[in-house]
């Protein structure tokens, strides 16, 4: 082998390991062929996108299904051990049909230019209630908010506005499940996957020039 040549055992861990690669042109042709040949012989269960974003740095994952998880910049360390460890081993940094759709719809929505998502979700992450709750969650329209309580009565157990309130702080798919349009019943902001600062963010650009959402 030339000494100069990139090696593919070395790129494939760093792959794996969900790091990025600081590569010359050569390396960076050879990761794309392996992505794509992973792709091409049904070898990929999970593809990886990371999105920038003005919330800093977004990431992305589809399976076949569709996108299945949406993570935060503060939960970029741990995305990929929590895909291999809930879906399968087989995740790999590669594009993907579906996420490239939701990264165009991403960069719509921050520039106000969408108000809902039309890309395909892989709900396999949330299962019985918490399914209903975000299932109630996706039809709140943009612009508009409804209490743990509405969510919780609208999805079959007005009492378990607590276990709503649990199914929206993990939604495993946040903005394109829009669970920041959830908030107490007092019109504050509540707990979010991303931080109430982040929720108060989403909420406002929503409101356009509107009211401030009230603090947490």
């Amino acid at each position: 082998m030339n000494p100069n040549d990139p090696d593919i055992s070395a790129i494939e861990a760093r792959l794996a390991a969900g790091r990025e690669l600081d590569v010359e042109p050569s390396w960076r042709r050879l990761t794309e062929a392996i992505a794509e040949r992973a792709a091409a012989e049904d070898l990929l269960d999970v593809a990886v996108e990371r999105h920038d974003s003005p919330l800093g740095p977004l990431m992305l994952a589809a399976t076949r299904e569709g996108v299945v998880r949406l993570g935060f910049p503060e939960e970029e360390d741990g995305f990929l051990d929590e895909l291999a460890r809930l879906i399968s081993g087989r995740v790999l940094r590669a594009p993907r049909p579906s996420l490239t759709d939701a990264r165009h719809q991403l960069d719509e929505y921050f520039e106000r230019g969408r108000t809902r998502f039309d890309v395909p979700l892989d709900w396999r992450l949330t299962r019985g209630f918490r399914r209903e709750v975000l299932n109630v969650t996706s039809a709140i329209p943009y612009g508009k908010t409804l209490s743990y309580a509405e969510v919780a009565a609208s999805a079959g157990s007005p009492r378990a506005w607590r276990a709503a309130g649990t199914a929206l702080a993990t939604n495993p798919l946040p903005i394109l499940v829009p669970c920041h349009r959830v908030l107490r019943g007092t019109g504050k902001i509540g707990p979010y996957r991303g931080g109430t600062e982040v929720k108060r963010r989403l909420l406002s650009l929503e409101a356009g020039s509107g009211a401030e959402p009230q603090g947490a």
